[in-house]
């Protein structure tokens, strides 16, 4: 596998091959197959032709997570997997600048995002790639920037003399002949999470990227846990230890969107803090974040709204009025049905239901299986649904009931 990666990089990293992709505009999968022709009659060899190829598809795959910066950049496929968005490295970088951080190790750095922002903010940064590949690909995205440098080496026998901050993006995938196998455990990383602990404990501001799953108790004492949702899709969770921890707070959640930034923050530990009440289906229905959810956050949240949570268990919370927030995505209540799927469906023909979104907390049902067992006969958005209505139904549980609740989308405000 590393020979396979080596060939689709080495060929790019000659005046021919960085011209050559140069040269592309953006990838069209469309025109791959007579591109890939032309590029072979004009001369250019096989492999080289294969590597530009697969680069122009990754540029214009990463410009999501990279914008504009993509089209300077060298990917490999699992590197922009795990790679950070720029968006939120940025808001790494500002951490250590804001704390005052001169010199940063970024120990595992991939292909170089949280390098590239910090060093963006003038703060010299030593990069610590194990993989070889990698590190060849991160030298290449870092040329820019001349307070960055690449050093291929494994993350926890860098020299760390002089360095005032350190950031880890621990490899949290294994790989072998049979593919990647995603890793649960924290000190099965690489580096470990002790590791991590170790360099907290030598006084250096240190930041740390997890997986957004990691559970309560395996969060260190002492640190800050930032859990990050973009776009309503939760990236991850940063530990933040000394310098870069804020003071105060021991846990929160940071929104991303096309409206900007929104945090909620907690100073209580994860067994601590408010708790949210239970009461009944009215009103409108809140579904958190994931990231609010994560942090441990959603009683926080059902405060703010003056509201209650369906079940204790159960992260859906009611209230009575509408509460315009960035926490939670807001639905009106219109009808309340216990589950049982012949009443649905009866519920879909009199309604003359043609599309229907299933949401889903607490209950095993499978919303693409019901959804068959409810336009049996039909299909869900397909032939027959035009002139029909469009509708969404909460499944959950509340106590012992399974329970179906009709609900209408608020639309979030501009």
């Amino acid at each position: 596998m590393a020979d396979a990666l080596q060939d689709l990089i080495a060929p790019l990293l000659t005046s021919e091959g960085w011209e050559l992709l140069a040269s592309l505009g953006p990838y069209r999968e469309d025109d791959a197959f007579r591109l890939n022709e032309s590029l072979r009659k004009a001369g250019h060899s096989p492999a080289l032709v294969s590597a530009v190829l697969t680069q122009s598809r990754l540029r214009t795959k990463a410009e999501a997570k990279f914008g504009e910066f993509a089209r300077q950049m060298i990917f490999t496929p699992a590197g922009l997997e795990q790679a950070t968005r720029l968006n939120v490295a940025a808001r790494h970088a500002e951490r250590f600048a804001s704390a005052g951080i001169e010199h940063v190790a970024d120990l595992g750095c991939g292909l170089g995002a949280d390098s590239m922002a910090l060093a963006s903010m003038d703060i010299r940064v030593t990069a610590v790639e194990m993989d070889e590949t990698t590190a060849a690909c991160a030298t290449m995205n870092l040329i820019p920037f001349p307070h960055a440098s690449v050093v291929h080496s494994d993350a926890t026998s860098v020299p760390l003399e002089g360095v005032g901050g350190v950031w880890l993006d621990p490899a949290r995938r294994t790989t072998s002949t049979s593919g990647t196998r995603r890793i649960w455990d924290p000190e099965e990383f690489s580096p470990p999470l002790s590791f991590v602990k170790s360099l907290a404990e030598s006084g250096r501001a240190v930041g740390v990227k997890m997986g957004p799953g990691i559970p309560h108790d395996s969060v260190p004492a002492g640190c800050e846990a930032q859990w990050v949702s973009v776009g309503g899709d939760v990236t991850e969770v940063t530990l933040w230890f000394n310098a870069v921890s804020r003071p105060g707070i021991r846990r929160a959640a940071l929104l991303l969107g096309p409206q900007g930034a929104a945090e909620i923050t907690s100073a209580e530990e994860f067994d601590g803090g408010p708790v949210a009440p239970v009461g009944p289906v009215e009103g409108y229905l809140y579904e958190p974040d994931g990231a609010v959810i994560r942090a441990g956050l959603v009683a926080d949240v059902a405060a703010r709204l003056g509201g209650h949570l369906l079940d204790e268990h159960i992260a859906y919370i009611c209230a009575p009025e509408l509460v315009d927030t960035p926490f939670a995505r807001a639905y009106k209540v219109l009808e309340v049905m216990p589950f049982n799927v012949k009443a649905l469906k009866a519920w879909v023909k009199q309604n003359n239901i043609g599309v229907l979104d299933i949401k889903k907390r607490g209950t095993s049902v499978t919303p693409e299986e019901l959804r068959k067992q409810l336009f049996a006969g039909g299909k869900n958005g397909g032939k027959g649904s035009k002139g029909k209505k469009t509708a969404t139904l909460v499944l959950t549980r509340i106590g012992e009931d399974r329970v179906a609740i009709s609900v209408e989308p608020v639309q979030p405000r501009v």
